[in-house]
C-alpha cells in the first residue's frame, strides 16, 4: 500500500484466547500488514493452536496474573477498560484495532491515525444488560454488577470517540453504532473462508444408511443459544453435529440425545469436511454478522437461521436458506421441517455464488480502498 509505505503500523485486538470470526479478521489484517506487531489484552498460545505464533505480540498487564485467573478473565471486569489504555503506541503512525468491546479505547498520540473495526458495540452492557444480570443468579453479585455495568456503558460510549474512523462489520452493527454511540461508520463485511474441495475425509460419527446430519459451528456460550438447537433436534430425532468450544460444553452434553454429537474443537481440515457434507447449517443466536453461515454456503450448503441480525444480510430466503422467527425449540423445529419440505429446490451453485460476495479478497480490496481514501 503506497500511501502507508513509510508508516509504522500496529494492530490491536481484544483477546487472543480462542479463534473465532473476529480473529479471522485480525488474521487477514496481519497478512495485509506483515510487519505490524499485535497488541492484545490476553494471549493464550495453547488455545490459539499456532495462530499468530510467528508474530510479535504484546500483551497488557492482565497477562501477568496467574493462569487460573486469566482463564476467568471476566473477574477482571473493573480492570478491563484500563488495560487497553496502558498500551504504549506512541511510535506508530497508523493503528488498526479490531474490537467487540475494549480495544477501540486505546489512547494514541495526536498525529496517529486510529481506524477501529467494530464487531459489535459492547453487547453485555447495551443489548443484553438485563439478561447478563439475570444469568448471575446471586443477589449480591447482581447488586455489585449493576453499577459496574452503568460505568462500563459510560466508558464504552467515551471510548468510541477515540478512533478517527469507525468501520462496522455489517449494516446491523452500523445501526447499533449509530444508536449507542451516536457515530457514523462505514460497512466492510468480514472475510469468510471460501473453501475448496481439497479436504480429507474423517470418519463420520453416524452409521452408514442414516440420514444426513445438520451442523452447528459456534462458540459454546450461553448467548449462542445452542441449548435451543439441542432440544429441538432431540425432539425432531434428526442427526446434529456441533463443532466448537466453550463453557457450556458439559451442560449441553448432559441433555443431548444420541442423535446429537458434540465434537468440541476440530482441525480446520475436519471442519471443512463437516461443512461440505452437511445437509444444512443451523444458526440460532442473534449475530452482528455471523461467519459460519457464509462458510457453509461456500460449499453450497443451505442455512436454517434466526431471522435477525447479520443473517438478514447474508442469507437469501428460499435461495440460500430458511429463516425461523424466534430462538425457541418449537419455532426452530418448524423452521427445520420447512427446510426439509423445500430441500430439493436449493441450487448449490447459486448458494456458492452468494458466499463469494463475502470473500477474503473482497475484504482486503475494500479495506485497502478505505485506507487510501482517509486523510493523512
Amino acid at each position: 500500500m503506497e500511501k502507508f509505505e513509510n508508516f509504522k503500523i500496529a494492530l490491536v485486538h481484544d483477546f487472543l484466547i480462542y479463534y473465532g470470526g473476529a480473529e479471522k479478521v485480525l488474521e487477514v489484517l496481519a497478512e495485509m500488514f506483515p510487519q505490524a506487531p499485535i497488541y492484545t489484552l490476553l494471549y493464550d498460545k495453547e488455545k490459539m493452536r499456532g495462530k499468530f505464533e510467528d508474530r510479535e505480540i504484546h500483551t497488557s498487564f492482565l497477562q501477568k496474573f496467574p493462569k487460573f485467573l486469566r482463564k476467568r478473565f471476566r473477574w477482571f471486569l473493573p480492570l478491563l477498560p484500563t488495560a487497553p489504555e496502558t498500551f504504549d503506541l506512541r511510535e506508530f503512525d497508523l493503528v488498526i484495532s479490531t474490537s467487540g468491546a475494549w480495544c477501540k479505547g486505546i489512547v494514541t498520540k495526536l498525529n496517529t491515525i486510529h481506524v477501529a473495526y467494530i464487531h459489535s458495540p459492547m453487547r453485555f452492557v447495551w443489548d443484553y444488560n438485563e439478561r447478563y444480570l439475570k444469568e448471575n443468579r446471586k443477589e449480591k453479585i447482581r447488586f455489585l454488577l449493576r453499577p459496574i455495568l452503568n460505568y462500563l456503558r459510560i466508558w464504552d460510549k467515551m471510548a468510541a470517540d477515540r478512533p478517527d474512523y469507525l468501520i462496522a462489520n455489517s449494516c446491523y452493527t452500523q445501526e447499533r453504532i449509530k444508536k449507542y454511540y451516536g457515530k457514523e461508520s462505514v460497512v466492510i463485511y468480514p472475510p469468510a473462508d471460501i473453501f475448496t474441495d481439497k479436504n480429507p475425509s474423517p470418519t463420520l460419527p453416524f452409521k452408514k444408511g442414516e440420514s444426513g446430519y445438520f451442523l452447528i459451528v459456534s462458540r459454546l456460550s450461553s448467548y449462542k443459544r445452542i441449548d435451543v438447537a439441542v432440544n429441538a433436534f432431540n425432539k425432531l430425532d434428526l442427526p446434529l453435529i456441533i463443532i466448537g468450544e466453550g463453557n457450556q460444553k458439559k451442560y449441553l452434553e448432559s441433555f443431548a440425545g444420541e442423535n446429537v454429537k458434540i465434537l468440541g474443537w476440530q482441525s480446520e481440515e475436519k471442519r471443512q469436511w463437516y461443512y461440505k457434507n452437511a445437509r444444512a447449517l443451523v444458526a440460532v443466536s442473534v449475530e452482528d454478522f455471523g461467519i459460519a453461515p457464509v462458510e457453509a454456503m461456500s460449499y453450497g450448503v443451505p442455512v436454517v437461521a434466526l431471522r435477525d441480525g447479520g443473517f438478514l444480510e447474508t442469507i437469501v430466503e428460499g435461495k440460500t436458506g430458511e429463516f425461523f422467527d424466534a430462538p425457541t425449540v418449537e419455532v426452530l423445529a418448524d423452521g427445520v421441517r420447512r427446510f426439509l419440505e423445500n430441500e430439493s429446490s436449493y441450487d448449490k451453485e447459486k448458494i456458492k455464488n452468494r458466499a463469494k460476495e463475502f470473500s477474503k479478497e473482497k475484504f482486503m480490496s475494500e479495506f485497502q480502498k478505505f485506507l487510501e481514501n482517509i486523510e493523512k
